[in-house]
């Protein structure tokens, strides 16, 4: 059995020529740069917006973080509306960063918030935190109308809007605005509010007390429309949309009994305009949607009267997200030639070691074997996500009951970290069982896994990886320091933290890394095989890594399109999480092999993968520390 030459020529960063990987490092860090530039130049509208994070200190000790976007055209001399732009649940600021932009563009100040207990908003005394705080909503409309701080904004023409669990906090904030109105006889803070994928709370008792325009935005293809009253997402009957349109309707007027989507209802004079629409995709990306962006810019243009100067189809926030997925590329990318820069340093050169010899091309049995466990991994990995979550459930009782706790806050990651230890394990056993009662009659050899290492060489893995994880988010902090932006796209983004998440970080990571240290063996231990090329083999580690993930993406999608009810309901948050997971699972195992292929070692991969994917996972999951 021979190595491939080539292969164990790189596994020596001394043999390798150092200016190529100089070369790549900073060519890598250069595309991150002038992509935050670029990024910048289109968030801040070219300089004609000016873009600054402030911190609105609120009740209970609370705080909300928030982005402000200021055009330049605002000032006391010609203030402008306001709108207040509210994420949904597992979402921050920047997830909705795309809304932010497009009305920024167009002269209104806009106020985009990390919701309570998501990005570095502080969690909440309320359980119900959208409901009873529209996620921090309320009393950054509170401060907007009453404070002269900002006298560049008109306090008569402020608006929210919040798509999911935001819209819902959307229209919470005008009921509470507008019995707030009642209350003292004057008109509500709350001018307009725009209601973007959550139709549940506009009922009777929540609608009757608005006074403000409303419109109301929801995907015809929304997964949670089995929760609507007519048990679909078709607004033109919807009992829901109907209530809104005929709210403030006069008395002498027929009711109206089927919906004109888009068309305007009502009167601004009384803050009596309606309108619904009722955009074809999917419930997570209605907000990412031209057409839906659109919708929105309209509804606003014509409740704060006024006359944009760009179509409402004229947008360029899809380039800001395409900058961001490229930054995070990049700098994932960079890490490969770092560490082959780092393991040249006296300290880290006894951590380069020549890749081993790859495991016989299986036969026969063994061929049968192989893809059998394949299929194994996949299935086993696909049936026991959904019972991690109910697991979860009743492990983490004070996460899920959305209680402030030091004990794993993380609702969401909770259920995902349980399906990682669970199959983590089960992935070694496996492994040992293949070759326990195989793999050792068939050629394959231990010094083949890359698996001898001792408790010195361990612990400089550690460091190294340490390293290459600050490294990592360092450049992270830089951009978003320099530039205010980070590596988002759409709903996914590698953004800067606040301190107590690198607690959380130590909490979760040496659960995860379970997983992440059997996928690791499983890459370079036993799908490393002779004759293989390297894109095929990390393809196909890849796609087995995934596969199990995408299955329950698939099944859930291939029975919504089959009968227009998605098959898990109750836990459909928990499938829409795989829509961020996938991908890194995806990934996961080509790293793990570049790292493999500079140590020749199983352990830098897991570790460096392990701290910055699950920093990525936590900054951007809800949570509820204790304030």
């Amino acid at each position: 059995m021979t190595s491939d030459p080539v292969t164990r020529k790189r596994s020596d960063p001394s043999k390798m020529d150092n200016k190529s990987n100089l070369r790549l490092f900073f060519a890598m860090v250069a595309v991150v740069l002038a992509a935050s530039v670029l990024a910048s130049l289109i968030q801040t509208s070219g300089g004609r917006v000016r873009v600054h994070e402030i911190k609105i200190p609120t009740q209970n000790g609370q705080w909300v973080f928030g982005d402000l976007f200021r055009p330049l055209s605002a000032s006391s001399e010609q203030p402008a509306p306001l709108v207040v732009v509210v994420p949904g649940f597992q979402r921050s600021k920047e997830a909705l960063a795309n809304t932010s932009i497009e009305l920024a563009r167009r002269d209104i100040v806009v106020i985009s918030i990390d919701p309570y207990a998501q990005g570095r908003s502080s969690s909440s005394m309320s359980r119900m935190a959208a409901t009873t705080e529209g996620y921090g909503m309320f009393a950054v409309v509170d401060y907007a109308a009453s404070s002269s701080n900002l006298n560049y904004i008109d306090p008569g023409r402020i608006g929210a809007t919040g798509h999911s669990a935001g819209g819902n906090a959307a229209i919470r904030g005008a009921n509470y605005f507008g019995r707030e109105a009642q209350r003292t006889g004057e008109p509500s803070k709350l001018h307009s509010v725009y209601v973007s994928g959550y139709v549940l709370t506009l009922r009777d008792d929540v609608l009757e007390d608005v006074g403000s325009n409303i419109g109301v935005s929801y995907a015809y293809y929304d997964e949670g429309a089995y929760r609507n009253e007519l048990k679909n997402a078709d607004m033109r009957m919807a009992p829901e949309a109907l209530r809104v349109v005929n709210l403030g309707r006069d008395p002498a007027l027929p009711a109206i009994g089927e919906v004109e989507l888009g068309r305007f209802y009502g009167s601004l004079e009384d803050r009596s305009l309606r309108v619904v629409h009722n955009e074809r995709i999917l419930h997570p990306f209605q907000p990412y949607m031209p057409e839906a962006m659109a919708n929105q810019i309209e509804y606003f243009e014509r409740v704060f009267g006024l006359e944009f100067e760009q179509s409402s189809r004229d947008q360029i926030w899809y380039w800001k997200e395409l900058l961001g997925v490229i930054s995070m590329i990049a700098a994932l990318v960079a890490l490969i030639p770092l560490a082959r820069i780092l393991l040249q340093a006296p300290y880290f050169q006894p951590l380069v070691h020549a890749i081993p010899s790859p495991l016989p091309r299986p036969q026969g049995k063994g061929k049968l074997l192989y893809w059998g466990m394949f299929t194994l991994g996949a299935l086993i990995a696909c049936f026991s996500y959904v019972p991690m979550t109910e697991l979860s459930k009743v492990w983490f009782v004070a996460a899920s009951s959305r209680e402030q706790t030091w004990f794993f806050p993380q609702r969401m990651n909770n259920a995902v970290m349980l399906w990682a230890v669970f199959n983590g394990l089960l992935g070694y056993l496996l492994f040992w069982l293949s070759y326990r009662f195989f793999g050792r009659g068939h050629g394959v050899k231990p010094d083949m896994w890359g698996v001898s290492i001792s408790g010195g060489e361990l612990l400089r893995t550690f460091w190294l990886a340490l390293t290459l994880f600050v490294s990592y988010f360092l450049l992270v902090f830089l951009v978003h320091f320099f530039f205010h932006v980070d590596y988002n796209f759409l709903f996914m983004g590698v953004r800067v933290f606040r301190p107590e998440m690198v607690i959380l970080l130590c909490m979760y990571a040496p659960f995860f890394f379970v997983f992440f240290l059997s996928n690791s063996l499983r890459v370079n231990g036993a799908m490393r095989l002779e004759g293989d090329p390297e894109w095929k083999s990390m393809l196909v580690s890849g796609i087995a890594n995934s596969l199990g993930l995408f299955l329950i993406v698939l099944v859930q999608y291939t029975t919504f399109a089959l009968t227009g009810t998605v098959y898990w309901t109750d836990g459909w948050l928990y499938i829409n999480l795989l829509f961020a997971v996938v991908p890194i699972m995806f990934v996961l195992p080509i790293f793990n092999r570049y790292f493999f292929r500079v140590t020749g070692r199983i352990y830098l991969g897991p570790m460096v993968t392990c701290l910055i994917f699950i920093m990525i996972l936590i900054s951007n999951t809800v949570f509820y520390l204790p304030l």
